[in-house]
């Protein structure tokens, strides 16, 4: 089964370097993305109302040189 548009959208957003530390706000085919949680809060509580039949996806970019801890 290939990608959805929003899935590719999402994917480049990982390996695009001006994201790195930013959190991020998919809204249709469009991105929101901030240095800041609380802008981060107050744009995503502005495009809730401007656009209350859209599903936002929210995700935090992480820098090229953060560790992530995994559990086994």
């Amino acid at each position: 089964m290939g990608k959805t548009k929003k899935e590719k959208l999402l994917q480049s957003l990982y390996s695009d370097p001006k994201y790195a530390g930013k959190y991020v706000i998919v809204l249709g085919d469009k991105i929101h993305a901030h240095r800041s949680g609380k802008k981060h809060n107050q744009a995503l509580e502005e495009l809730l109302v401007a656009n209350p039949k859209e599903t936002p996806v929210i995700t935090y970019i992480p820098k090229e040189e953060t560790l992530i801890l995994i559990l086994r």
